[in-house]
């Protein structure tokens, strides 16, 4: 693998931050709107907090400590013992490492591209989001796609996608975003395309979310020097780890992000990936739990499965279509990587 010195020298930007997009400020009112639903009545947030609404209190208090800014609708009313409880019951423990022997992807076919032969449509519908699922058989049609100006200006998902040749696919890892107003240029982590660096540090430590020439979907935490021996064709960061080598990471609680649009990549035990995306801040779709993603990851027999970038960058494309509907109130976002089919 290759790092070019002008990637280097745009990466020293990212090197020092990796920041997660949170919520925006609609979001915490529309979940504030979704808890005087559930309370039958106008409730003042001191209430929630002091209130007997433990369950509403620890949504509020993990959706707002998320963001970076509007932390204040939980530092204004709780102690920071109080904050730090809530969040260490629900964090999760994902420094697992994915085991890529539990995976046995067998064919004997050229994969079979451009096509949706050999890929399963599912709509979501729980009672508080809605969202949509594209099983992938054959893993080795799955790839990352990169925006064609990374470390300058992203792309929407769709352009990637057709910039590729690919039939379809879901925004991938995050992207420097100060005050909601980044262009997708710049990642926050690494990013690997047929097994060339394209962003990264040596000296820096990724949540690697990756596929290796088999098509084996590979979580962990890793140097570039040790991704190299793991063989990755295919790589973003991000996290946290949802599910690893067929146990949930989530034991407790709600996994520690609130609730929001989400995006999430897995693969069952006969190698087939699974893409999911829930919708989020609207009417008809609240958004997910971590948690949630997890249970539906689990439930689709997903052996490994780990968060991606979500919030208003949640996008799925397929065959000329996008099949969700992207929070962002400029419709689908500019991003700096996709997990793209081919």
């Amino acid at each position: 693998m290759q790092i070019s010195e002008s990637n280097l020298h745009e990466n020293r930007r990212s090197a020092a931050k990796n920041k997660r997009k949170g919520m925006t400020f609609f979001t915490n009112i529309i979940v504030f709107i979704l808890i005087n639903i559930l309370v039958g009545g106008v409730f003042s947030i001191p209430m929630v907090y002091y209130g007997p609404f433990k369950n509403i209190k620890e949504v509020l208090v993990t959706s707002a400590m998320t963001t970076l800014r509007h932390q204040y609708i939980a530092t204004l009313f709780l102690s920071k013992q109080e904050i730090e409880d809530i969040m260490n019951k629900n964090k999760i423990n994902d420094n697992a490492f994915s085991d890529v022997s539990g995976i046995k992807f067998v064919s004997n076919n050229a994969a079979v591209s451009k096509s949706k032969e050999g890929i399963e449509h599912i709509t979501i519908n729980e009672n508080n989001f809605k969202g949509h699922m594209l099983i992938v058989k054959d893993p080795r049609r799955v790839e990352v796609g990169v925006t064609n100006k990374l470390g300058k200006f992203g792309m929407k998902l769709d352009d990637i996608v057709k910039e590729y040749d690919a039939i379809g696919g879901i925004n991938a890892g995050g992207f420097e975003d100060e005050s909601g107003q980044g262009n997708g240029g710049i990642p926050t982590g690494m990013v690997i395309h047929n097994g060339k660096v394209l962003f990264g540090n040596e000296n820096e430590e990724y949540s690697l979310v990756g596929i290796n020439y088999n098509g084996v979907l590979v979580m962990g935490k890793y140097t570039l020097s040790q991704i190299e021996k793991l063989h990755i064709k295919e790589a973003v960061s991000f996290s946290p780890f949802l599910v690893v080598n067929g146990e949930p990471t989530i034991k407790t609680g709600n996994g520690g992000w609130g609730i929001a649009p989400r995006t999430s990549i897995g693969q069952r035990k006969d190698g087939a990936i699974i893409l999911l995306v829930i919708d989020g801040r609207q009417i008809s779709s609240m958004g997910a739990y971590l948690k949630d993603v997890q249970d539906i990851m689990l439930k689709y027999g997903a052996y490994n499965a780990a968060n991606l970038d979500g919030g208003s960058s949640t996008t799925m494309y397929l065959d000329g279509e996008v099949l969700n509907n992207p929070s962002s109130k400029d419709g689908i976002r500019y991003i700096p990587t996709a997990f793209i089919i081919k």
